[in-house]
């Protein structure tokens, strides 16, 4: 009787047998592939074969990547766009108050040079804001008689002369432009040295050359200035610029328009002069002997009578 396990079940050499079989053949396949290369074809051809299935593997991987790089780099653009979007509105707002201030420095400095060529003891103000009234033409400055405003003082810019101030307060003044329709200023023009009065029109935007003779010497374009007769406003300082002249025989005055010559809604900076003292009218002062002789004649007088 055989006792033999069948075919089937012949493992053939022991384990250990193999193993020493493969590490040895491993060994001296790596060694003739270090030294003389025979392997490098064989391994190409392997890498060949191998490459779809490595694309095939790391395909999952590469998109789900390219999917969060995409939503990556949304994120970021987005985050940057925001970024430089808050820069832009920063440098507009940076360049439009830098452009703010350059104006109000060259208003400044013209206003200075303005200072220097009028005779008076001057004060800077700002415009804070405009009167309530819209039949008036007022504006509200920041000085006040704590500030040495005088009432009746005149206020110019650079130009010219804004208008008058008309009433005071502690720190505040009100100033009534030359384009309201109750103010009156004492002019010339440059031209021939006449003189007349310009009002403030019902407009409140421009001035009326008033009770000028039909045939008076007024042009277009002619530069009207003040004329100092009234002791309030400096002699010279412009006033406005004539724009229109009518003429019509059936009335004795000529209508005359004229435009502003200051920027009477342009700037804040204003300068408010003081008022000139040797002006001023004072009352006549009585001759002490004169007096004595009058007194003297009136009583010799009343004994005659």
């Amino acid at each position: 009787m055989d006792l033999q396990p069948p075919a089937f079940f012949n493992r053939g050499p022991a384990p250990l047998v193999r193993l020493t079989f493969f590490v040895a053949l491993s060994v001296l396949l790596m060694v003739l592939d270090a030294r003389f290369h025979y392997a490098e074809s064989l391994r190409q051809v392997l890498a060949l074969i191998a490459y779809p299935l490595q694309r095939i593997a790391l395909a999952p991987v590469q998109a789900g990547e390219a999917v969060s790089d995409f939503f990556t780099s949304q994120n970021a653009l987005a985050r940057e766009n925001d970024a430089l979007r808050a820069k832009q509105l920063q440098a507009a707002k940076d360049l439009t108050t830098l452009d703010a201030l350059s104006a109000e420095n060259a208003q400044l400095r013209r206003l200075l040079d303005a200072r220097q060529r009028v005779p008076r003891k001057s004060a800077f103000a700002e415009i804070l804001y405009s009167g309530r009234d819209p039949f008036s033409r007022k504006v509200v400055v920041d000085r006040g008689a704590n500030d040495g405003v005088q009432l009746g003082g005149p206020v110019i810019d650079d130009v010219g002369v804004i208008g008058q101030v008309t009433r005071v307060h502690p720190l505040l003044s009100e100033v009534t432009l030359i384009t309201d329709k109750d103010q009156a200023i004492p002019v010339q023009v440059v031209r021939n040295g006449l003189r007349g009065v310009a009002y403030g029109s019902g407009d409140g935007t421009t001035l009326d050359l008033r009770y000028m003779a039909a045939n008076a010497d007024v042009q277009s374009g002619d530069t009207l200035v003040t004329s100092g007769i009234d002791g309030i406003y400096p002699p010279g300082l412009p006033v406005a610029r004539v724009a229109k002249v009518e003429r019509d025989a059936a009335y004795a005055f000529a209508k005359i328009s004229c435009n502003p010559a200051a920027g009477t809604d342009t700037h804040r900076q204003v300068l408010l002069l003081s008022q000139d003292d040797g002006l001023a009218s004072q009352p006549p002062q009585a001759d002490p002997a004169a007096a004595q002789k009058s007194s003297k004649a009136r009583r010799v007088r009343r004994r005659d009578g």
